[in-house]
């Protein structure tokens, strides 16, 4: 595959720091790096972004997570791998990435069940947190930059 451009946030001022800046903050929250990053995961899968599930993954990887867990984050529903805390997030990330998939785009079910794993400071992360991935998978799948120009960003 070839980029239709150069990354946008590589092109526009500013963008990429502010970007980034994001990713630092939900970096300093209470919540685990881990449940973070399966986030990003997960939310690059429904969204096909080929570089962000690469770098997650790579980062994952780099944390120590298995083979099982990472091969199992799209089936999280069906697999052992994942803690109430982290199904979770995962369910919120799937609400907040698919937003007009139902008619109650996030179900009180799915927040109710998120706001018992996380205080009000570590939910506002994670919305935040997928809130950013899905502008991320959005520029990139627009202009189809490749799974390996993550590289680009962590220099």
């Amino acid at each position: 595959m070839q980029a239709r451009m150069k990354n946008p946030v590589l092109v526009v001022p500013g963008v990429l720091e502010h970007l980034l800046g994001l990713g630092r903050t939900a970096a300093h929250s209470k919540i685990p790096e881990t449940t973070l990053k399966l986030v990003d995961v997960r939310a690059s899968q429904i969204n096909g972004c080929s570089l962000c599930l690469d770098m997650h993954n790579h980062e994952l990887r780099k944390l120590g997570e298995s083979d099982e867990r990472l091969f199992a984050i799209a089936a999280w529903r069906e697999s052992p791998y994942f803690n109430d805390a982290e199904r979770a997030a995962l369910a919120l990330t799937e609400a907040l990435t698919r937003l007009n998939d139902r008619e109650d785009a996030v179900p009180d079910a799915v927040w109710q069940e998120a706001a018992r794993h996380y205080d009000e400071r570590a939910l506002a992360t994670l919305v935040v947190q997928i809130g950013k991935i899905n502008l991320w998978n959005r520029i990139n799948v627009a202009t189809r930059q490749p799974a390996n120009s993550w590289r680009e960003f962590v220099r």
